[in-house]
């Protein structure tokens, strides 16, 4: 869908489709075209490595399904989503999202524990919303026009207590409601070019060192991707998180999920 050059009308007709059906990006994946038996399918295979999930089209809610094996905590980990497209194509639990999302709950609740949790790009919240479900403390951010949606993803899984809902315009100063996170999550967040150097700042103002560990999973959509990459060397260093099983799989869809960190500065006498 994104596979060429970024072109605003082309970025307004597709969000016009998800307006109509905000699940087609999945639907597509679920549906694949028929193959030979003999070919492989890395759609099909994608599907292993995404939550089970339902979708209620009279009241577009999302369900989505998480098992696991931590013993401390409810199997499997529901996470109920509102999604909503109206706001733009943030409003969409996209499989980059959920491959994150997956990830945290491959983890357990030890990884999350005693850690601020920060969302960029929240969107739905998915990601935050699944790191509060295995008990962390979360913020979820993004811009105006998807509050709305974030603060009824936060109600209907009752996670009032754990998460808090922020405004956080990238390239602007860090609002002082927010507080320094331990951990960064983001996904899906490098598809417009203008924001790349904005993500980069908030990003680099987010994490004043190397202590801060940021989570960062994307689908490789266009060449112009590479300009953000080129970006962000300048601030911090990455390499692909290798303990998930379902590497593999993802990678064969353009999704990777990478693991960044703060370049340290050298102070010149």
């Amino acid at each position: 869908m994104f596979d060429t050059i970024f072109n605003p009308t082309a970025l307004a007709n597709e969000e016009a489709l998800d307006g109509t059906n905000p699940l087609r990006h999945l639907m597509e994946d679920q549906q694949p075209e028929p193959l030979p038996t003999n070919a492989p399918s890395s759609r099909y295979e994608l599907l292993s490595a995404l939550p089970k999930q339902s979708y209620t089209v009279e009241d577009g809610i999302l369900q989505l399904t998480f098992q696991h094996g931590h013993p401390t905590i409810k199997q499997p980990i529901l996470a109920t989503l509102t999604v909503d497209a109206s706001p733009g194509c943030g409003g969409v639990a996209w499989p980059a999202g959920q491959i994150l999302a997956s990830y945290l709950v491959q983890q357990g609740p030890e990884y999350l524990k005693n850690k601020n949790i920060l969302e960029l790009g929240s969107g739905t919240g998915l990601v935050g919303l699944v790191a509060a479900l295995l008990g962390g403390k979360v913020c979820i951010t993004d811009q105006v026009p998807l509050l709305d949606v974030m603060r009824r993803n936060v109600s209907i899984n009752n996670l009032s207590s754990s998460v808090t809902v922020a405004e956080l315009n990238w390239g602007s100063p860090i609002p002082k409601g927010i507080p320094r996170p331990d951990l960064i999550l983001a996904a899906d967040c490098v598809y417009f070019e203008p924001a790349f150097p904005l993500l980069v700042k908030t990003l680099s103002d987010l994490a004043p060192d190397a202590a801060t560990e940021i989570l960062f999973c994307y689908k490789r959509r266009r060449k112009a991707d590479k300009r953000f990459f080129g970006k962000l060397k300048k601030n911090f260093s990455w390499k692909e998180v290798d303990d998930d099983p379902n590497q593999a799989i993802y990678n064969r869809e353009s999704i990777t999920l990478l693991r960044l960190t703060k370049l340290l500065k050298v102070q010149l006498a």
